[in-house]
């Protein structure tokens, strides 16, 4: 049975850019998908088409229960949105323009007034709640938008790119949130460029590149395929440095790098927490004294250079609501790691 978020086959293209090139996405009742890819990969754009602001070319969408093409205007009853950049009346004051989308979501002006004093403490905005919007910081502009999406608690959530521009405090509040909303049974698609995030928040991942899902399944699951396990140790001194690969060559899984400047060796391993305590024997049994020694899983990061080439960036969508750099150009079809993706 589909998910709360559920996509087949999604295709949009503007002009000559594919934006969206077959996407499928499947995202459980009360889960987090974190959506990731770099920059043009299609992220903006499909979120912009599961929440009714454009329509797909091909494929099908349905939003909490609700076909996306048939019945718009029911799916926006059911979804909160919080896109890449703040959408507050700047000559209302915080408080107003809170109170203003309450009024809209048709509560009464009494829910409505105590909702919006409620968001703005949760946002640390109550200080700043009757000054116009227009005096903000873009820091507290975003936290006004974000607070704006959660006016009527909807059961579906989209994020683009929630947290840009938030400082690390009020990002650590936004993801206590989220964790609260997903606890109360909301589900969340998430776009990011904050890979740590969605390592922290995402019950699953969709990476998109060029319009085309990649690669899908959990944080784990992710970082397992794309391997990279390292040990990377810091010797005291420069000497030590030729002893030390050595020892590190015979527990290695390729060639060690060695970065000069820092004293650092580095060599891909297999075997984990084990294979690094008999490192450490080694070394000490040879007399080769370390400042550093540590064992390093594979990044996120590591995932998305693995898979596309790239570092994780945001869309910037083009006026026509493309994100910018979709060329439509895709890879051969998804590298699916489970069989369903999961995913707020």
């Amino acid at each position: 049975m589909p998910g709360a978020i559920y996509a087949e086959g999604l295709v949009k293209t503007f002009g000559d850019v594919t934006a969206l090139n077959g996407v499928d996405l499947d995202v459980p009742e009360g889960s987090v998908l974190g959506l990731l890819g770099p920059n043009g990969a299609g992220k903006t754009t499909a979120v912009r088409v599961l929440t009714t602001l454009i329509k797909p070319d091909r494929g099908k969408a349905v939003v909490a229960g609700i076909d996306v093409l048939r019945k718009p205007n029911d799916v926006r009853h059911a979804i909160g949105l919080s896109g890449q950049f703040a959408a507050v009346d700047e000559y209302l004051t915080g408080r107003e323009n809170l109170r203003m989308v309450g009024r809209l979501y048709q509560l009464s002006g009494r829910d409505a007034k105590a909702r919006a004093g409620e968001l703005l403490e949760r946002f640390n905005l109550a200080e700043a709640a009757d000054r116009p919007a227009k005096t903000y910081s873009g820091g507290m502009r975003r936290r006004l938008d974000l607070a704006a999406a959660l006016v009527v608690s909807p059961p579906v959530m989209f994020m683009d790119e929630p947290t840009t521009g938030l400082d690390p405090r009020n990002r650590q509040a936004l993801w206590e949130v989220i964790q609260e909303l997903v606890a109360g049974g909301t589900t969340l698609l998430l776009t990011t460029q904050y890979l740590e995030e969605a390592d922290h928040l995402a019950h699953d991942i969709c990476v998109i590149d060029h319009g085309r899902v990649i690669a899908r399944g959990t944080s784990d699951q992710l970082k397992a395929r794309t391997g990279g396990e390292r040990v990377e140790l810091v010797v005291h001194e420069r000497e030590h440095i030729a002893p030390a690969l050595g020892v590190i060559r015979a527990f290695g899984k390729g060639e060690p790098t060695v970065e000069e400047h820092t004293r650092k060796v580095i060599v891909p391993v297999s075997g984990g927490a084990k294979l690094l305590a008999e490192v450490i024997r080694e070394l000490d049994g040879r007399g080769i004294e370390i400042d550093d020694i540590a064992l390093r899983r594979p990044t996120l990061d590591d995932v998305f250079i693995s898979l596309t080439g790239h570092a994780a960036a945001s869309d910037e969508p083009g006026p026509d609501g493309s994100a910018s750099g979709a060329d439509g150009s895709g890879a051969d079809g998804s590298v699916e790691l489970k069989e369903e993706v999961a995913g707020p």
